[in-house]
């Protein structure tokens, strides 16, 4: 059966794991968990397509899966948090999947998610349909003098927060030293 076409699907470089992808998706993901236990991942590593029949996957899903090709098992119906047990069990951490699934490099992809992550420039949509949101296209004058307003508020936000913050771990020591020293007084007396 087909899928029925969402908006969402025409969000670049993920999909969506919705209740369709999920049903889709039931197999691998109930295969994904099956290697949280040590005696299921040996008999994987063992033999893995052997051990892949145990579980009601597609042709496509067992090739996804033997490939170890992550982004086809998303597309597929895998859940990310499931798949990154069988990267795991290969030995994977979760940066290395990410970078393979996005085709960069580990160094690369953390830097990228350090400065704040894919730009939305150009990943906005598959078809192009979706490039600019309305709102950007109506007021794109506003937004670019609005820019360094908003910026300036986000580090004014961040200095009181820090501020508050450093407030309240100095009441929180300063009762701290407070009930210690009537501990102690109370236990010099007891």
């Amino acid at each position: 059966m087909a899928r029925e076409k969402h908006d969402y699907d025409d969000i670049p470089g993920t999909y969506v794991f919705d209740q369709e992808r999920s049903r889709q998706g039931y197999g691998i993901n109930m295969f994904c968990m099956s290697l949280m236990q040590e005696d299921n991942r040996k008999a994987f590593k063992a033999n893995e397509a052997e051990y892949l029949k145990r579980f009601n996957l597609t042709p496509e899903q067992a090739e996804a899966i033997l490939s170890r090709d992550y982004n086809r098992m998303l597309e597929l119906g895998g859940n990310i948090y499931f798949t990154a047990k069988l990267g795991a069990t290969d030995g994977h951490s979760f940066r290395h999947l990410a970078a393979e699934m996005t085709g960069s490099t580990q160094d690369d992809y953390a830097n990228m998610m350090l400065a704040g992550g894919r730009s939305a420039d150009g990943n906005r949509s598959r078809s192009g349909k979706f490039e600019k949101p309305a709102s950007i296209l109506a007021s794109s004058s506003t937004k670019k003098a609005a820019k360094p307003k908003a910026a300036k508020a986000r580090s004014g936000a961040r200095k009181a927060a820090k501020k508050v913050a450093k407030t309240r771990a100095k009441k929180v020591a300063k009762t701290g030293a407070k009930r210690g020293a009537a501990a102690k007084s109370r236990f010099k007396r007891g």
